[in-house]
């Protein structure tokens, strides 16, 4: 029998999506081969202390009712450390170091930043340990809404108006920013620059109401980005897979909302309730599915994307198709909608989580 390559799942994490990383542990522990993959798991608390935890510990971070789990201090601390092949981790305790082993591949289940951002990347890349996903640049530009558009935009991809507002402009001149934002046409979404799962977010539909909007996106991230509302948009998601034949499109999915917020929000993501339908294929002519789906490869590759991504679009009422944002590391739990996407296209989760896995591995660290 082949020997079984060992994959160190890393989640948690000091961002504020440090729950939705771990229902993503935890349903990804259950999904794995494990004939093929021997799990390593290394979760970051809130505080950003690394801890080991086993492949049943994982699967146990599932949601109690309303109350989202979360990855606690007093596990045993875990060492990253760099070897002649690549990386190794270890267990700390007492000031001595055991079970020390050598990592194959590292699948970092992280959102938001210190995950999703490039910065763990980075570690990765110094460590010389294969990865699952983005390097640091594509990363870094995918998680900041702001240079993300600015991208897109220079690759001629279209964007919806926005404006960004970073922690200098607003502490020198609220006025002058505020003046900025009412160029648009409300309503507005305020949302931290480097936030995701809709965290942070308020939809604006009076401008008296910007102030404090943005006083709560900055909770989140000093530096807000403010987007023109779109009025009878139909909200359409595509997922981006990296195969041996190269990157693939998904089909499409229409995300449609009821909740009192009209928005697809946190709640609404992830807290029980009946307030969004989800339609996996989406109800599109052929010739508009085609058009998300060119547009998705196109995305992907203008930011240099690797392993996976989700690409979120509006398509307006006078059929204009706007690039909306790119998740390098998307929801990943097998309710989510990358994996439904992928499901509805023929690849069920645990391929996907091996497809992801053999990509990582046969792409190296480094310069590429």
């Amino acid at each position: 029998m082949t020997e079984r390559k060992r994959v160190a799942i890393v989640f948690g994490g000091a961002s504020s999506e440090h729950a939705i990383s771990c229902l993503t542990a935890a349903s990804v522990a259950k999904a794995i081969d494990t004939e093929k993959y021997e799990v390593v798991g290394i979760g970051i608390t809130p505080t950003g202390r690394w801890v080991r935890f086993g492949s049943g510990a994982m699967a146990a971070l599932t949601m109690q009712g309303d109350t989202l789990p979360a990855v606690g201090e007093d596990a045993p601390e875990a060492v990253l450390l760099k070897s002649g092949t690549g990386g190794q981790v270890a267990t700390r305790a007492d000031g001595a170091l055991a079970e020390l082993g050598e990592i194959d591949v590292a699948f970092a289940l992280l959102h938001g930043p210190f995950g999703e951002d490039g910065t763990i990347q980075g570690l990765f890349e110094m460590n010389g340990i294969p990865y699952v996903g983005s390097g640091v640049l594509a990363s870094a530009v995918g998680m900041d809404k702001n240079y993300m558009k600015l991208v897109l935009s220079a690759s001629g991809i279209p964007i919806g108006p926005f404006v960004t507002i970073t922690p200098r402009e607003w502490e020198s001149d609220r006025g002058a920013c505020l003046e900025s934002i009412n160029a648009l046409t409300f309503p507005v979404y305020v949302k931290p620059a480097r936030g995701g799962s809709s965290v942070g977010i308020t939809k604006v539909a009076d401008p008296v109401d910007l102030p404090k909007a943005i006083e709560f996106a900055r909770r989140y991230d000093p530096k807000v980005i403010i987007e023109q509302g779109l009025v009878d948009a139909r909200e359409l998601e595509c997922g981006v897979l990296e195969t041996p034949a190269g990157p693939r499109a998904s089909v499409v999915a229409e995300i449609r909302v009821h909740s009192s917020t009209g928005m697809y929000d946190f709640a609404t993501k992830y807290l029980p309730g009946d307030q969004v339908d989800i339609d996996v294929p989406a109800q599109l002519p052929p010739e508009d599915t085609a058009r998300v789906q060119e547009l998705s490869l196109k995305v992907f590759g203008a930011l240099g994307c690797e392993g996976l991504a989700r690409v979120d679009f509006f398509l307006t009422a006078e059929g204009r198709l706007i690039c909306n944002e790119i998740n390098t590391m998307p929801g990943f739990t097998a309710t989510s909608m990358y994996p439904q996407l992928w499901a509805a296209s023929g690849v069920p989760y645990p391929e996907v989580i091996d497809t992801l896995i053999q990509q990582a591995l046969d792409r190296r660290p480094g310069l590429r």
